[in-house]
């Protein structure tokens, strides 16, 4: 007897309460399914249902062994996925992704910490935005990632939420003050904390919104909350043209404290910290038990905390005495 099989056929029926509904959920006859169940209970020793007028109800041995059922088929399709792997020769390789503009030494020790950690696996990294993440994710094609919220993370197993705080790029001459009208004058390479309101009437340079239409919406109402009211938004990833925006003295930018930026400006953080970078790492539920998938996890973890100045989000919002944010930031899946 295949015994998976016939736990998949167990499960159906309870789903369903029905045998007529579960039969036609598996593409199969209606006594057929209730043979399959008859002898699965021979095989078990155990009776699983009771027959109704309305279906069928689990006895208490069918309750006891559903909990048992359910972890079997995850396990089961873990194996199929591995096999199907090996087949197609993608064993021994990690597919796995960060978001654009993680940073070159975060990259840099993220790659080294899993090779030291797991040598005989290759990492085939790549830099995604949050949407074709969760696209190739659920398609199989991505073992594990690295998302920027806020995101729609259904169906998704979470490692640790981290977070930083997003500051503002400005134009700065030294001596001249730098910066937009009435923003307070830097100090060093860095200024002090700017006020969203005081950046009203100057242009925005913020990622393409399709690479994440989420927190391209969520920056752009949280500017708003504040006070600020961008004379224009405008599309650029590329650093050489986001900064030259800067530097022509019309618009800013945000990023967080480690961007690399040319002469001529200076970061400046916003007072209150009212916009975040948060992020974490992702899987598939089916991949939760995979060593391999953890390992990446643990060491983007520790990689984004150790080089990339994050902290647990629990800290954050202990700290503010806030509470944390809703589903779509990842923390009820």
């Amino acid at each position: 007897m295949d015994l998976v099989k016939h736990v998949r056929y167990f499960v159906t029926v309870t789903e369903e309460r029905h045998f007529g509904r579960a039969a036609a959920r598996l593409g199969m006859a209606q006594p057929s399914l209730s043979q399959r169940i008859q002898r699965l209970e021979r095989e078990l020793g155990v009776r699983l249902f009771d027959r109704t007028s309305r279906g069928v109800e689990l006895t208490e041995g069918g309750r006891l062994l559903l909990a048992e059922a359910r972890p079997l088929i995850e396990r089961a399709d873990t194996l199929l996925g591995v096999a199907a792997r090996v087949r197609s020769g993608a064993a021994g390789v990690l597919r796995a992704a960060v978001p654009p503009e993680l940073g070159s030494a975060v990259v840099a020790a993220l790659v080294g910490g899993f090779r030291d950690g797991s040598p005989g696996v290759r990492l085939a990294l790549r830099e995604l935005g949050a949407g074709t993440q969760l696209t190739e994710l659920r398609a199989g094609t991505l073992d594990v990632g690295v998302l920027r919220y806020p995101v729609d993370v259904a169906g998704l197993v979470l490692g640790e939420v981290l977070s930083r705080p997003y500051g503002v790029v400005l134009p700065h001459t030294p001596g001249d003050g730098g910066g937009p009208p009435g923003a307070p004058p830097p100090h060093g390479g860095a200024g002090e904390p700017v006020g969203l309101a005081s950046l009203s009437g100057l242009d925005l340079v913020l990622f393409p919104q399709p690479s994440a239409p989420a927190l391209h919406a969520e920056i752009l109402a949280v500017c708003r909350r504040h006070g600020f009211e961008p004379g224009t938004v405008i599309a650029g990833q590329d650093p050489e043209f986001v900064d030259g925006m800067v530097l022509s003295g019309t618009a800013v930018t945000f990023a967080t404290r480690d961007r690399k930026l040319p002469p001529g400006t200076a970061w400046h953080p916003l007072e209150g910290e009212p916009l975040l970078e948060q992020v974490s790492a992702a899987w598939l539920r089916g991949r939760q038990d995979d060593p391999v998938v953890r390992l990446f996890a643990e060491v983007a973890r520790s990689v984004l905390t150790e080089r990339g100045g994050m902290v647990p989000v629990m800290e954050t919002a202990a700290a503010r005495r806030t509470t944390l944010p809703g589903p779509a930031y990842g923390y009820t899946v």
